[in-house]
């Protein structure tokens, strides 16, 4: 059995609490509602150099200090930057729950960001970018969300662009810390073993320093589409083929998630099967759907060899045509089956649970309740998919492709396709 408890203290924190006590350990982090698209346009890659930043040390820490003062209690610490939220967290036993708040708490108010440290970060964030570089299936997707939403920091690499992280000043990351790690854009997220009051009443102690909040603008996400091809002696041909989505916010949200489970969401799906099982022209083929506050993408990938790009985008366009016209009760019914499995199985990883309260609160307003999350997917029919294929295959096309693309039709004739 399982416990949530929301509090939202004075200056605006909320911290929420899901209790499991029949186990041995507590996942507690910081969620901020910030990410890439927060960026100032001329320091793309801010919102993830912060989060290096962030564990370089602090008044009365080094970096080894706080990497050890983790494990020696056998915790693991980590954290990711996305395009809508930033997150540092702890995993580790019940008992040193204090520990692992005080820790993040010192980084999230204290860092001391020194400018040595920032160089030598600075040059592995390089060498990141270097590696995404060098990964096909990584770069041919930042080149999709940059032709999905040009000139805009959705659509900007979350890594950043070698020149903006080469020209990073450390002002900059302060400037950011400044307005938007803030009190009302903060959650503060457990599941596990513990005590919802003493874990607030530790909170309240230990988030004494964050900077007031501010009034700060969010430039609304403006989907173009359009196209990106790069074409590049490869032995692959890498292609993404995506539309705008729907927000994570949209009552059709569960409806878009179920169209992309069944499209292409695993072996059973209508792309594996057609273009993979039945034609044998791919090794990996998949479709997604991704929710943000105010837009989405739904989209398709696939890899395949440079011969078999004539043939390959025609079907995955007619399958993508056909979806909303051919749909059956089976498929449906799989495919939300695969939906709802993810989130419960999730619910068994105390890490996934306090990122899933943060996220669902952060966007809803709101706790999650699982059984109100499975209700809204069982309620998902025929029409509510057919409504959100028409609402998203009639946006523009985006297109994506890295790779050797003599054999890939022009953007136009791959739009054409798809209002047939």
């Amino acid at each position: 059995m399982s416990h949530i408890q929301l509090t939202t203290l004075d200056n605006g924190l909320r911290v929420i609490t899901d209790t499991v006590s029949d186990i041995h350990s507590v996942a507690v982090g910081i969620w901020v509602n910030v990410g890439t698209r927060n960026e100032d346009p001329a320091y793309n890659g801010a919102a993830h150099m912060v989060e290096h930043m962030l564990f370089k040390g602090t008044p009365t820490r080094s970096t080894q200090q706080l990497a050890e003062i983790v494990e020696d209690v056998g915790g693991h610490m980590n954290a990711y930057t996305g395009r809508e939220m930033t997150s540092y967290h702890i995993h580790l036993l019940k008992n040193d729950l204090p520990l692992a708040l005080d820790v993040l708490a010192d980084i999230y108010q204290n860092a001391t960001m020194p400018q040595n440290e920032m160089e030598r970060e600075r040059h592995v964030i390089l060498q990141e970018i270097g590696m995404c570089s060098d990964t096909p299936d990584e770069q041919v997707f930042d080149n999709y969300y940059e032709a999905a939403y040009p000139g805009q920091t959705l659509g900007a690499p979350i890594l950043g662009k070698t020149a903006d992280i080469s020209g990073m000043k450390l002002d900059a990351l302060k400037d950011y810390i400044g307005r938007y790690y803030t009190p009302r854009r903060t959650v503060i997220s457990a599941a596990g073993n513990l005590n919802h009051q003493d874990f607030v009443a530790l909170v309240e102690n230990a988030f004494r320093n964050l900077p007031p909040d501010n009034a700060q603008t969010q430039q609304a996400a403006d989907y173009k589409g359009g196209e990106i091809r790069i074409d590049k002696e490869l032995e692959q041909s890498h292609i993404v083929l995506g539309f705008e989505g729907i927000a994570k916010t949209d009552p059709e949200y569960y409806a878009a998630q179920t169209l992309s489970t069944l499209l292409g969401g695993g072996m059973s799906s209508r792309l594996f099967q057609e273009i993979r099982e039945k034609r044998g022209l791919v090794y990996s083929i998949y479709s997604f759907h991704s929710g943000y506050a105010d837009s989405g993408q739904f989209s398709v990938y696939a890899g395949t060899g440079p011969d078999d790009l004539k043939e390959l985008v025609p079907v995955v366009c007619d399958e993508i045509l056909r979806v909303g016209d051919s749909l059956s009760a089976p498929e449906i019914e799989r495919a939300k089956a695969q939906i709802k499995s993810g989130i419960l199985i999730n619910q068994e990883s105390m890490m996934g649970r306090a990122d899933q309260q943060a996220k669902y609160l952060v966007y809803r307003g709101k706790p999650i309740d699982v059984d109100e999350v499975i209700h809204m997917i069982d309620m998902v029919d025929a029409g509510a998919v057919q409504r959100a294929a028409q609402k998203i295959f009639t946006t523009k096309p985006t297109v994506s492709a890295l790779g050797p693309l003599s054999n890939l039709e022009s953007y136009g004739k791959i739009a054409e396709r798809l209002k047939a």
